[in-house]
């Protein structure tokens, strides 16, 4: 989940390779240990469940004393933070967390925060892309490769001929509105928000389609950790993932909150639009809740989910040698916590 790139590098520039600690000193003269945890992006509200915790004190109360490393287009992966040993717990996507256990990291999947990613097609009422026999014949504004993967991806599982065209554009919306092309690939988290922030209402004026809709499952801002850190310390890391839990359960009661912590303390030298974040939290809770297994749980994995729909997504990227799900993913983790978690 993405902002402009261009707020970002205007606003943040310089505030994406620190580490920051989030406790004070009361906090500190208590008996605490370090942990750091390593962000895809910048410290906005796409974290709020995290932000929630710290405030909260609820990794605190676990022992810990949490740093973050930011992310963002001048920082590390949070993949390669981890591997080189500057992060015990790290945030990563499905197919980048795939590609770097395909290379020998011996990476597990612990917690995904969004089973259904925000990625997917904005068109306009003229001519709607709303399934995926839509995309057929189509011109789709594309960023870059992974959003030409994915309509591609989707074309095939819906075993439809790969017949679009792609037309390279930047992260605004822009070039949709003056109809440069039939559809723009577009996160509900970010250029569908700014549609609606110029007066542009949804299913009416414009339309937005996931690509989990058009059947091509990924989850975004996955939990991991290395091997090793679980089996030598598995009790922090189920403590790191209760005290997250809560601050998650937390913002599905109070959706204002994280927005308020982000603009005031987290990534109060950002920039970030108060509305958008605002709306930016209302939107992405949906994505919290896996419509495949319901019973499950915020930040719970799902087997059947990864094994699944998701192996085929990444099987229809040309992901072919994928390992048994048991060898990338720890499903205990996320049972620890709810078996211990405070109410």
């Amino acid at each position: 989940m993405k902002i402009s790139r261009r707020i970002f590098l205007k606003n943040a520039a310089g505030s994406l390779v620190a580490a920051y600690s989030l406790t004070g000193g009361a906090a500190r003269a208590q008996s605490v240990t370090p942990i750091t945890v390593a962000l895809t992006w910048i410290a906005n509200v796409e974290y709020a469940g995290l932000w929630i915790a710290l405030d909260r004190g609820y990794f605190r109360e676990e022992g810990f004393d949490v740093k973050y490393v930011p992310g963002g287009p001048n920082a590390p992966a949070p993949l390669v933070t981890v591997a080189a040993g500057k992060a015990e717990i790290g945030y990563a996507n499905w197919f980048p967390f795939l590609d770097a256990v395909g290379k020998g990291n011996d990476f597990a999947l612990i917690g995904h925060t969004f089973p259904v990613s925000p990625l997917g097609i904005l068109s306009l009422a003229a001519k709607p892309i709303r399934k995926p026999a839509d995309l057929v014949g189509a011109k789709i504004l594309a960023q870059g490769p992974t959003e030409r993967t994915a309509v591609e991806a989707a074309l095939a599982l819906n075993n439809l001929p790969k017949n679009v065209q792609f037309v390279p554009a930047g992260f605004s919306p822009e070039p949709l509105l003056s109809k440069q092309g039939d559809g723009y690939t577009a996160f509900v988290t970010n250029q569908a928000i700014a549609l609606e922030g110029m007066g542009l209402a949804r299913d009416r004026d414009f339309f937005f389609v996931s690509f989990d809709e058009l059947g091509y499952h990924t989850y975004a801002s996955g939990l991991f950790t290395s091997r090793q850190m679980l089996q030598k310390e598995r009790a922090r890391v189920v403590a790191f993932m209760r005290a997250l839990t809560r601050g998650w359960l937390e913002n599905e009661k109070d959706p204002g909150l994280a927005p308020k912590l982000v603009l005031a303390k987290y990534g109060v030298d950002l920039g970030l639009n108060p509305k958008q974040q605002m709306r930016q939290n209302e939107v992405q809770l949906a994505l919290t809740k896996n419509p495949r297994a319901p019973q499950k749980r915020i930040l719970e994995l799902d087997r059947d989910s990864l094994s699944g729909p998701m192996y085929a997504a990444a099987r229809a990227t040309g992901r072919t040698s994928l390992p048994p799900v048991e060898q990338i993913a720890d499903f205990g983790v996320m049972e620890e916590v709810y078996r211990t978690l405070r109410r």
